[in-house]
């Protein structure tokens, strides 16, 4: 029996080999053999997991046509994966993806490093800052004391704890967007949030427009509903949306969601404009797209002086094509893993209706922690804290990076967590691959983009600061260089690849 679970074309293949390709390096890179370069591409997916393990590969021939290289280029590149443990094949089953004895197996997503490897690298993979001091603690403290009425009962609140539900309710009422109860959901955060809200409303095989480049493990989960997910590209810099090509794509094809961050894109860091905003709502409504607004960045405002647009909900009064979600997690800490959803009162009784097949509900006592922060002050005092982080380290990355990477090119954002790097013609894949090597952990363009867009980026969160920052830079312009000579990888793509 065949041992591969997924298959890979040649077209979708040589597309992702075609987007590792970087600038030519200079005199002293060394070139070679074009079956070796072959083969360090395809481990190279393997490893970043955009290529799945078990995925089974074109046949020889196929891939050589697509390629435009010889067969036997292919039958050498796949022996030497064969050889490295990053290929298995039977007679009649083929080719599949593996990889060898002792690894972990790659993640598709941006998952945060383990523990106890936090001593030797410097994490630069999971935009997440430490808890904010003492206000985790206090909130915890307070919801123990208001758990006791709520252990008397079952325990389970699909659409979330009735306090809550009603003093988030309040805060969108607070901001101009006029706001029941019965139009929040309290979810397991916001990817418990988007996840509900697409096997709602976007069955297999459905289309999802999304921002491109956008946030990476919600593409990845969208990939893994069976979504088909439409890019669109965002402007050039921070100028956030281009509304031509929005209306371009919601028009030509029709896409049952649309998921968009407006504050503080992830990973660009660009802010959408009241104008783009309510043009983006007002081409959704005409094409009948129900609009996912992601605001878990809303409230990291790094310069003091800004002054915030509207909510994008605030420009759909009738709540017939906004769906917002929100969380806790960015603005105050990754590990009070609580989110909600602001949508129409029907839509929130099919989401809830829906839950009791998912998880039945979010953990009381961290929506009595989070509930506490918003009746008592903490939140702002907590987001305050967070706000100073990030502002603090986004000035010393930006430093180290212009520093030891004056060729890399990039905008300094207003807010968020995260700086979006042109990485002068380098691989971010290469880069991303090199870096663990020499103790830095950063996630490479591709990841988020679809189909191997943006092989010459990566995404640099600001969660570190003063002399890690530094160190951290240090340690990019090392990969930087190791890519370049060609030295980290052994390989530059040094062969011709047809799209």
């Amino acid at each position: 029996m065949a041992q591969w679970t997924s298959a890979m074309g040649s077209t979708q293949l040589a597309r992702l080999l075609a987007s590792q390709q970087a600038r030519p390096s200079g005199t002293g890179t060394r070139r070679p053999p074009a079956y070796r370069a072959l083969a360090d591409g395809i481990r190279l997916l393997v490893l970043e997991g955009r290529v799945p393990v078990a995925a089974r590969l074109p046949a020889e021939r196929e891939l050589a046509v697509a390629l435009a290289v010889s067969r036997t280029t292919v039958a050498a590149a796949y022996e030497a994966l064969r050889t490295e443990g990053f290929l298995e094949s039977r007679r009649g089953a083929g080719s599949w993806t593996a990889v060898p004895a002792g690894n972990p197996l790659p993640a598709r997503g941006l998952e945060p490093l383990p523990p106890e490897a936090l001593g030797s690298m410097i994490d630069l993979g999971c935009a997440a800052l430490p808890a904010p001091e003492p206000w985790l603690t206090r909130s915890v403290q307070g919801a123990l004391e208001a758990l006791p009425p709520y252990a008397h009962t079952h325990g389970d609140y699909p659409a979330g704890l009735p306090a809550l539900r009603e003093m988030l309710a309040e805060r969108y009422t607070a901001r101009g967007i006029p706001t029941m109860p019965e139009q929040i959901m309290v979810t397991t955060g916001a990817m418990g949030a988007i996840d509900a809200i697409c096997h709602l409303f976007a069955g297999r095989g459905e289309r999802i427009a999304v921002e491109s480049p956008s946030y990476a493990n919600i593409l990845q989960l969208m990939r893994e509903a069976g979504a088909r997910l439409v890019p669109v590209a965002m402007a050039e810099g921070l100028q956030g949306w281009d509304m031509d090509r929005w209306r371009q794509v919601l028009r030509d094809a029709a896409p049952r969601l649309a998921y968009v961050v407006a504050d503080f894109h992830n990973p660009t860091g660009a802010l959408a404009s009241e104008d783009q905003r309510r043009q983006l709502v007002e081409a959704a409504r005409s094409a009948g797209t129900v609009l996912v607004v992601d605001e878990t960045m809303s409230e990291l405002s790094l310069e003091p002086e800004l002054d915030m647009p509207r909510p994008v909900c605030g420009f759909d009064p009738a709540g017939s094509t906004v769906i917002t979600v929100g969380s806790a997690s960015k603005a105050f800490w990754a590990g009070m893993r609580i989110g909600w959803v602001r949508a129409a009162p029907d839509v929130i009784r099919s989401l809830v209706a829906a839950r009791a097949y998912a998880d039945l509900g979010t953990p009381v006592l961290e929506q009595l922690a989070v509930n506490w922060l918003l009746n008592t002050g903490g939140w702002e005092a907590a987001v305050d804290v967070r706000r100073e982080q990030a502002r603090e380290n986004r000035d010393a990355l930006v430093a180290a990076v212009r520093r030891e990477l004056p060729g890399w090119e990039f905008e300094v954002p207003r807010g968020g967590l995260t700086l979006w790097v042109r990485t002068g013609g380098l691989s971010g894949s290469r880069l991303a691959e090199v870096g663990e090597r020499v103790g830095v952990r950063v996630p490479s363009g591709p990841r988020f983009g679809v189909d191997g867009a943006f092989e010459g980026y990566v995404r640099l969160p600001f969660t570190v600061a003063g002399a890690v920052a530094e160190e951290a830079a240090v340690r990019l312009a090392a990969a930087a260089r190791l890519v370049e000579t060609g030295a980290g990888t052994g390989a530059e793509i040094a062969y011709p690849f047809v799209a």
